[in-house]
């Protein structure tokens, strides 16, 4: 990580003829790429960003380069590296419109700003798609048969194999087949965002709205990126803002086009669409959380089948496939959502789930309930903060000792697994009415690991199972770590 720090630092400072007053290195997302905010000694900002795949790169700084020549709402490109893995883009803050729509609900200001995303989207689906070289994309120049078949084998492969139910696979792939060529055959095609989601829709002060991560873009139904932006699981847009917003998109799109828009042509391949986006982020969430076994995909499944539950309910596919409709009411069977829905606690269930970080040095901390047990997890197989003298004096709770555990360690990894084991125990202790569990998390400071980790449990087990906490820091709240600064670590 420091190396990509310096990359970016030498990056900045060959554009701007200047050092960097500082450079946060920020939270990473569902992909492998890596961004950092760097900050001039004026408190102004942009983002630098680190790709290994240098072919998405490419994509993105060329669909940027020709957006930016239209005046359309994305991130200018200020300088690139060499080797074209590293690249400072205009920053645009922290606010996206996800963040807006949970701290604020489905108020009057935030149906205004998913209709203004959606009027600046048919401008960049059509004004973008002007003289655009989609030879320069990173994987399908057109989302046509073979690309949808590829979403929808996804799904099968991902999601739907790793349920253990038996179908007829051949007369599936029969009726991919059939929807495949059903939705190839669109009255239009532009610029197709690919991932256009409330998540990579920047909101500024003014309310204006700008887009990121588009390199995964093609040439495609415009109906695409609405059904992924209106039927978004965890957005959860109420049924008469869908209906709306989708009338206002074409209200925005047809002065856009050289003919009248067909309403009803566009409908019908509309619902198309959202049957391919609903099972492709269904195979996305299968791939990351039962393969991978990353515990936010996990519980968006059930989320991401209620959302298929409701569009199924709803909204008839126009074309006869039965095979794939018997499978379809397979996965939102309600037992099938149970499967993948976490037992959560309520404000009847007795169950306290004791969390602490202690010193190894200091000895055990001692469980004084009835029943006693629960875990002891040794964060000192971790590489220790403790040992670089600026964070020497620091917890787990500074932000310096947090991108070091989260960037330069193995403290993710260890954390996947104690999320795994615990939740065991949570989840039946919730079910048998047990009112006890005790987890703790070791260093040997008690300091920094061992602070980090049982914060990080904390959040996980209120964010899965809405428990109740308690947490105690032992070294930390004793006010007297910062005497006793952290040393290296004997193993």
């Amino acid at each position: 990580m420091q190396e990509k720090i310096e990359a970016i630092q030498d990056l900045y400072k060959s554009w701007s003829g200047n050092e960097p007053a500082s450079i946060d290195v920020l939270q990473q997302a569902g992909s492998e790429r890596r961004y950092f905010r760097i900050w001039d000694k004026e408190g102004g900002s942009v983002i630098g960003t680190y790709g290994a795949n240098v072919p998405e790169n490419n994509s993105f700084l060329y669909f940027s380069e020709n957006f930016s020549q239209k005046n359309l709402p994305i991130a200018n490109i200020y300088a690139i590296s060499e080797d074209r893995q590293f690249y400072l883009q205009e920053d645009f803050g922290d606010v996206s419109l996800i963040n807006r729509l949970e701290s604020e609900g489905y108020t009057p200001a935030i149906y205004d700003l998913f209709k203004e995303s959606l009027q600046q989207l048919a401008r960049l689906q059509v004004e973008g798609d002007k003289d655009l070289d989609y030879s320069k994309c990173l994987t399908n120049s057109e989302f046509g048969k073979q690309a949808i078949m590829a979403d929808l084998l996804y799904f099968k492969y991902y999601f739907l194999d790793a349920l253990r139910k038996p179908y007829d696979k051949q007369k599936l792939i029969d009726d991919f087949e059939a929807l495949s060529n059903y939705l190839t055959h669109t009255d239009h095609k532009f610029f197709m965002f690919r991932d256009f989601q409330s998540r990579n829709i920047q909101v500024m002060k003014d309310n204006s709205v700008h887009f990121i991560d588009y390199q995964g873009g093609m040439k495609g139904a415009p109906q695409y990126d609405v059904a992924s932006l209106l039927w978004q699981a965890r957005a959860a847009l109420p049924d008469d803002w869908k209906r709306n917003l989708l009338q206002d998109y074409m209200n925005a799109l047809e002065p856009l086009l050289d003919k009248p828009l067909n309403t009803l042509n566009f409908i019908s391949q509309y619902n198309g669409y959202v049957l391919i986006r609903l099972l492709q982020v269904l195979g996305a969430y299968g791939f990351r959380g039962l393969f991978e076994r990353k515990a936010h995909f996990l519980t968006s499944i059930p989320l991401a089948l209620r959302n298929l539950k409701s569009f199924l309910q709803t909204h008839p596919m126009g074309i006869a496939l039965p095979e794939f409709e018997k499978v379809l009411q397979l996965c939102v069977d309600e037992s099938i959502i149970q499967q993948f829905t976490p037992v959560q606690a309520t404000d009847d269930t007795p169950l306290v789930v004791k969390v602490c970080s202690f010193s190894f040095k200091k000895g055990l901390p001692i469980d004084d309930e009835e029943n006693g047990g629960g875990f002891v997890f040794d964060c000192r197989g971790i590489l220790n903060p403790g040992r670089v003298e600026s964070m020497k004096c620091q917890t787990g709770r500074d932000k310096e000792v947090i991108q070091y555990l989260e960037q330069q360690t193995k403290m993710p990894e260890f954390l996947h697994s104690v999320f795994d084991v615990v939740d065991i125990s949570v989840e039946d202790y919730i079910k048998r009415g047990f009112d006890s569990l005790y987890v703790s998390f070791g260093c040997t400071g008690g300091q920094h690991r061992s602070v980090y980790a049982a914060d990080a449990l904390v959040r996980h087990l209120k964010n899965k199972f809405k428990v109740k906490i308690e947490l105690c820091h032992y070294v930390q709240d004793a006010k007297n770590w910062i005497n006793e600064p952290a040393q290296a670590p004997n193993p």
